[in-house]
């Protein structure tokens, strides 16, 4: 390989960052990486209408709570239509490109036309300048656009990154507009300027692009500039083995980490969804950066499943310290309207290895600050008239120990042995009273992290 190595993520803001293109963000960002090359972040908003600054906010966003730092960016493409028009009138003069008045009446007929005789519904050319062609008189009051004179003959072939080689013929393909009546340029002719300028040398992108790359071949070719390496990488499937996209099921990046998942499992599981290295389940960044070369991308569409997410975001929990899971926690219940102490670290240390994601360990938390109201079904099956008298003697024997765990247990033993009953039938409902709920970890464990004065009291409500 010579020269830098230059990738770059291009999404459109005309909705969230959904989870296909987060995913080929990162295979982009790690193959960069890899090489020791550079990252570009680049917003497609030339589609006017439906481009927001909402959608580009949450864009930058979720690159940043996914950690994948752009070396370069966010570049606008609407901050580059004087470049744009530029290369246009370029390609005008050299003959690649010319004006086009249809009418969209006229391309529609032509259409109906071509279907009706069984062709496939493709421009005619009719405005296209060639020797010895007569060209229709310019009709007055039509804005023309721009079309790209592309090759009528011959075959557009790469070696694609990921599906291997693929050709096109050009009689598949027509002389596709550039630049719309209004001077914006259209998807095809922007993406490969862009790349021009920008020295990207490897694209990856989704598989609904192939279609799109001949005529980007095309176009680099008739403006002499030089071809990056292309990569496919095949759609992700929602549970119904449809495409996830914006318009079907997905659910954006940020949802994620509202709902409580971690960046690092999330890119943990999002790079396992079409790549593999071995057997490996669990790894770091670092590691995906190290090992991701641009091979073993699959070749086959990825099924999401929730809960393998769920299962590797339980991983990342579990191995989290306590000190960087606490302020994760603690911004979950400050939604709601709860305040976190110096105890959260324990409490996540305690309960971590049982939940799922922030918001389940949050869930958990929130009983040490917060009222519990257990269940009518709990409180019947477990804090009965026979062991109100035992939850009595305890709340008694807890407000004279040392407030640690050891000194805790000692006390439930004692009054164990004085009922003589086993710790079941005083753990249950203690944890019900306490937590509003029958299973926790050790009740010691959890008693030690209350305060005194409120072990006592939810337990007086028996």
């Amino acid at each position: 390989m010579t020269g830098k190595v230059r990738t770059r993520i291009a999404p459109s803001p005309t909705g969230f960052l959904h989870l296909g293109t987060a995913r080929t963000a990162l295979y982009s960002w790690a193959y960069a990486r890899h090489h020791g090359g550079e990252f570009v972040l680049r917003i497609e908003d030339t589609d006017v209408a439906r481009s927001t600054q909402d959608s580009t906010d949450q864009i930058l966003a979720s690159m940043h709570w996914l950690g994948l730092d752009y070396d370069e960016g966010p570049i606008y493409q609407m901050q580059r239509l004087e470049r744009y028009r530029e290369v246009i009138a370029q390609m005008l003069a050299a003959g690649t490109a010319y004006h086009c008045y249809c009418t969209p009446a006229e391309l529609d007929e032509m259409r109906e036309a071509q279907r009706a005789r069984g062709e496939k519904t493709l421009y005619d050319r009719r405005w296209r300048p060639e020797p010895g062609k007569t060209l229709p008189p310019v009709p007055e009051g039509v804005p023309p656009v721009v079309r790209f004179c592309n090759p009528p003959e011959g075959d557009v072939s790469w070696n694609d990154l990921v599906k291997g080689e693929i050709t096109i013929n050009n009689r598949e393909i027509d002389d596709l507009i550039i630049l719309r009546p209004d001077g914006v340029p259209t998807y095809n002719f922007a993406v490969v300027v862009d790349d021009w300028d920008m020295a990207i040398t490897h694209v990856f992108r989704g598989d609904e692009h192939i279609n799109n790359t001949p005529w980007q071949i095309n176009i680099f070719r008739a403006l002499g500039a030089p071809l990056p390496a292309f990569g496919h990488v095949p759609v992700i499937l929602g549970d119904d083995g449809q495409k996830l996209s914006k318009r079907r099921g997905a659910v954006s990046v940020t949802a994620y980490e509202e709902n409580g998942y971690l960046p690092e499992a999330m890119l943990n599981y999002l790079a396992r969804l079409g790549w593999s290295h071995g057997d490996d389940e669990l790894f770091t960044r670092e590691q995906m950066v190290s090992w991701f070369d641009g091979s073993h991308l699959s070749k086959s569409p990825a099924q999401w499943d929730a809960a393998k997410l769920a299962w590797v975001n339980a991983q990342y929990i579990k191995a989290k310290p306590d000190a960087e899971l606490a302020p994760l926690v603690a911004a979950q219940l400050k939604k709601r309207g709860i305040e976190a102490d110096d105890r959260l670290p324990a409490i996540c240390a305690l309960f971590k290895d049982r939940c799922e994601t922030t918001v389940a360990l949050a869930d958990w938390a929130a009983a040490f600050y917060a009222d519990v109201a257990p269940s009518e079904a709990d409180l019947a099956q477990h804090v009965t008239d026979a062991v109100k008298p035992v939850i009595a003697t305890l709340a008694e024997k807890l407000a004279g120990v040392a407030w640690e765990k050891v000194s805790i247990a000692a006390a439930i033993k004692e009054v164990l042995a004085a009922h003589s009953v086993k710790m079941p039938v005083l753990a249950m409902p203690v944890r019900v009273l306490l937590m509003g709920t029958p299973q926790t970890p050790s009740l010691d464990s959890v008693l030690a992290i209350f305060s005194r004065e409120k072990v006592i009291e939810r337990l007086k409500r028996a």
